[in-house]
């Protein structure tokens, strides 16, 4: 595995540093850009898109660090030379590298964004070098996302943005669609900071990767034409922020939960994007010590491959857990954290010293958030209901469905129903019955959550019916199932999926109704209350968890009898446990 340097708060404390620690990122992708430069070779893997897509968004996506590196004042001319030249060459129809029209939900809309963020921020670097054929070229390439469908979630903000850029170029726009796109965006407002991704899409990432965040950037640069509505994502940016803040832990890391995962540290790009717009929701010192933590605890994860390039995965390399929309250059979203390095030389960022988080509560409920955040031990985990409907994304089931998701423990995918192990079931209560093993999908609508807990019905498989109580306890949750089934089954109420890489201590302890497993990091213990439950540990597939390769996972084994039963399951992992 390529290792890159250690970094330390340091690599992110002055201008200077940051620029070094964002080129250790890029520089290695320098030999594998293409003759003409417009496409970018990064690996092998496919996405549902046409793998003739997939280079060109590879070559996009640095630009999310290269911009804000190069607003900032920051040069470098090998990669100015590289986007100049691709630019002129992908737009350009009679160029053999063009990167051709485009369709309804075509994946290049995404990568528009990227170089219409350059066109705004820094258009000495993206636009003016361009040669006049080449600028019209490019316009008439954007201007593909105005032709066709662009799907009604955050994709309306990458047409909002793009339509922005050709406007402040002095380029005809879409002035309509510029305004259905904004109306569609506040149609997914919700709340609080909150928006829904699309209408009946979920609470998740997709807030700070991109709604709260490009709406920030929307009211940097039309300020002047609309500011009544800038002034509305402003205020909006501000109260998410008081929430979000929460997702984080002191050590910068925050919890994966939902799609997308492997655009890593994009999760700090809302309070990267609160410096450069001035958004003062947290002072100057706290936002550069969530950032510069959060950086520092990414650089330092095995996420890169032997050549230095980003991995799909989170931790680690893992396709296990990866989107079908996930190709080589994907993650290089992740880059969006750097959206800071736009500020100007002189600015006080560079100068005050990076703060730990403001105090907050050990238990907090994110009602527009639709979560549960319990913070102790240094961990932070967000107890969810899951979700009241389905999509078609991948593994929806483990990345929203579950009962808690950690930012120290992560979540685990399945990779089928057929075993236990296989299915990994972590943070669920999976039931083994008709030769398979099922968890919760949905839930009914008429679920209820506040700070006292949550409650939910769901069904894994026809025949089996399950109310379910969560309730926050100093030590963690207990959860309360009452179980009404046409046959005899059994089930089993899993904890967090713990690490137990061989190279390191751990211990665990199985006796009468508890199991418990303890390593370096924490601990995690399972205990039947009620049931009659047996403790037991499960060793799950490796590569199944999203930040532990190999781990196992504490549980209580109920024998589930055909009637109604009640079954009760504490799972701690919020103080020390003392052996």
């Amino acid at each position: 595995m390529y290792q890159m340097k250690k970094f330390t708060m340091e690599d992110f404390a002055t201008r200077e540093a940051c620029e070094k620690s964002l080129l250790a990122l890029l520089n290695p992708l320098k030999p594998m850009y293409s003759p003409q430069r417009a496409r970018l070779y990064v690996g092998e893997t496919s996405a549902h898109y046409e793998n003739d897509t997939i280079p060109m968004e590879a070559f996009a996506r640095p630009l999310w660090g290269l911009v804000p590196f190069w607003a900032g004042g920051g040069s470098e001319p090998e990669f100015e030379e590289i986007y100049r030249l691709g630019l002129e060459a992908g737009c350009n129809p009679q160029n053999e590298e063009y990167w051709n029209t485009c369709r309804d939900y075509d994946q290049k809309y995404c990568e528009m964004a990227a170089i219409a963020f350059g066109m705004l921020f820094c258009p000495e670097k993206i636009w003016e070098p361009l040669s006049e054929r080449g600028k019209d070229n490019l316009i008439e390439w954007l201007w593909e996302i105005n032709r066709h469908e662009c799907c009604a979630c955050n994709w309306q903000f990458f047409k909002i943005i793009t339509n922005v850029a050709m406007y402040k170029m002095g380029r005809p726009y879409d002035k309509e669609g510029l305004k259905e796109g904004l109306d569609l965006i506040d149609a997914y407002y919700d709340g609080g900071g909150w928006y829904r991704d699309g209408n009946g899409g979920d609470k998740d990432y997709y807030n700070p990767f991109v709604m709260v965040t490009y709406g920030m950037v929307y009211a940097m640069f039309m300020e002047k034409e609309e500011p009544e509505r800038c002034e509305r994502f402003r205020q909006r940016a501000l109260a998410f922020g008081k929430d979000y803040i929460y997702w984080f832990s002191e050590n910068g890391a925050s919890f994966p939960f939902g799609r997308s995962m492997t655009y890593r540290f994009a999760q700090a790009a809302y309070f990267s994007v609160c410096v450069l717009s001035g958004t003062e929701v947290f002072p100057l010192e706290v936002l550069k010590g969530i950032i510069s933590r959060h950086l520092v605890y990414w650089l330092n994860q095995p996420v890169f491959d032997n050549a230095g390039v980003l991995t799909i995965g989170y931790t680690y390399p893992n396709l296990q857990m990866s989107e079908s929309y996930n190709a080589p250059g994907s993650p290089y979203w992740a880059l969006k954290a750097f959206l800071f390095l736009a500020l100007p030389k002189e600015h006080p960022y560079w100068k005050v010293k990076a703060a730990p988080l403001p105090a907050l509560d050990s238990l907090r409920y994110l009602k527009h958030a639709n979560m549960l955040i319990q913070r102790g031990n240094g961990n932070v985990v967000a107890l969810v209901p899951g979700r009241t409907q389905a999509d078609g994304h991948s593994h929806t089931v483990e990345k929203y469905a579950k009962f808690a998701y950690s930012s120290k423990y992560g979540f685990s995918i399945a990779r089928s129903q057929v075993t236990l192990a296989e299915n990994a079931p972590d943070s669920m209560l999976a039931f083994e019955a008709y030769g398979y093993y099922f968890v919760k999908n949905t839930i009914d609508r008429a679920y209820t959550i506040d700070e006292s807990g949550i409650c939910i019905h769901w069904s894994p498989v026809a025949g089996i019916e399950v109310d379910t109580r969560i309730e926050p306890v100093k030590e963690g949750h207990i959860r309360t199932h009452r179980i009404t089934s046409e046959i005899d089954c059994v089930a089993y109420d899993c904890g967090f999926a713990m690490d137990t890489d061989d190279r390191k201590p751990y211990t665990r302890n199985i006796e009468g109704c508890k199991a418990s497993l303890q390593n370096e990091e924490g601990y995690c213990a399972v205990e039947s209350l009620e049931g009659g439950g047996k403790g037991d540990i499960l060793t799950p597939d490796p590569n199944t968890n999203l930040v532990h390769s190999k781990t196992q996972i504490p549980m209580a084994v109920y024998s589930i009898r055909k009637g109604v039963q009640m079954i009760c399951t504490k799972v701690s992992y919020l103080e020390v446990k003392e052996e």
